[in-house]
């Protein structure tokens, strides 16, 4: 059998609580639940809860299957009907040689049951989306990281524990911008009722503008948030910074996304272009194929030309610059800036150099 952990939201009647006994953790309210209690002193409980995970899983399970999942008689598999019912969970029994057990129809089934595994999945979650900057607010992730961890069996939380604390990144995460929820959940909604959004944008140095926007996509680079959408106001496809949202607004205008568009693409090209340090352009003879494989898109756009594949990036320390293309092994030419030749020319020498 595997092991559950449960969380049963105070809503539930008869349970209240947080209760710890064998396999089962249970969280709910504020008096005892006996009932409950005395059926999580034994192993039935463990297959208690996972008729309950089947029925809300499949609608339907017939009472040979379950009684064979469970590994019991079907008498029993009728008993634990019984007993859901008395924790007011209601089971519908269909009768006769095709008979089953099915939740009523409509019924939201409060409690969330998980393996040991899904819990470590949840909790690695959590842990992760804090250390790579995509939490979107970090009280919120601190807060249901520690629920979940309270009601897990002290064994898994151990366990769990142990695995967050030797978990390493092989590199640095950059310092988060955690956006506000509700514009992300907004834009979100909008996206997906295809509605034109109103914004609050705060650009630094620079007044608060109101912007309506037809947003195509929402994308997470490198602990930042951005939406990509058209903006009405400069009539260009725009991407935004979700943290300087101050707030958003679903319109009724319907928007329009253009069939095929590629919101981290976009993001990645935006960032490319972002005007910093000295422009530097390169022809490169390879196939324009190898070097979109090779070549990020957020450092720049590879061109197929007459002349060979064409690269313009940004650098402001232009000897990094040519020692990171001689990586690729390509023969380029240079095209601009003239400076940028004598980086190139410094490299090629330390490379022969190391060759002697």
């Amino acid at each position: 059998m595997r092991t559950l952990s449960v969380l049963i939201p105070r809503y539930l009647p008869n349970v209240h609580d947080a209760v710890e006994t064998g396999n089962v953790t249970v969280f709910g309210g504020s008096r005892p639940a006996t009932r409950l209690l005395a059926m999580l002193e034994s192993r039935p409980a463990t297959r208690l809860l996972a008729m309950l995970e089947l029925l809300e899983a499949r609608g339907r399970v017939s009472g040979r299957e379950l009684a064979d999942r469970l590994e019991v008689d079907p008498r029993t598999v009728r008993r634990y009907a019984v007993k859901l019912e008395e924790l007011g969970i209601p089971v519908e029994a269909e009768r006769g040689p095709y008979g089953g057990y099915r939740l009523r129809p409509g019924f939201k089934l409060p409690p969330l049951m998980l393996t040991d595994a899904e819990a470590t999945a949840v909790v690695l979650g959590l842990v992760l989306s804090k250390r790579i900057g995509i939490s979107i607010d970090e009280p919120a992730n601190d807060e249901a990281l520690a629920k979940i961890l309270r009601v897990l069996p002290t064994e898994l939380r151990d366990r769990v524990g142990a695995l967050e604390g030797s978990l390493g990144l092989t590199w640095k995460p950059r310092e988060p911008q955690p956006p506000a929820t509700d514009v992300v959940l907004t834009l979100a909604s909008s996206i997906r009722a295809r509605r034109k959004v109103l914004i609050r944008y705060a650009t630094p140095g620079r007044e608060e503008s109101d912007r309506t926007v037809a947003a195509y996509g929402i994308v997470f680079h490198f602990a930042r948030w951005y939406v990509v959408g058209h903006d009405d106001r400069s009539g260009e496809i725009r991407t935004f910074r979700i943290d300087r949202i101050v707030r958003a607004e679903m319109r009724r205008e319907r928007a329009v996304v253009p069939e095929g568009f590629d919101a981290p693409d976009h993001v990645a090209r935006s960032i490319a272009q972002i005007p910093w340090g000295q422009e530097i352009e390169v022809v490169f003879d390879t196939t324009i194929e190898e070097a979109r494989q090779r070549i990020p898109r957020t450092v720049g756009d590879p061109q197929e030309t007459e002349d060979g594949v064409v690269l313009r990036i940004r650098s402001d320390d232009l000897d990094a610059a040519a020692r990171w293309l001689a990586v690729f092994g390509w023969r380029f030419t240079v095209r601009k800036p003239e400076a940028f030749k004598a980086s190139v020319r410094k490299v090629s020498e330390m490379l022969a150099a190391a060759a002697d």
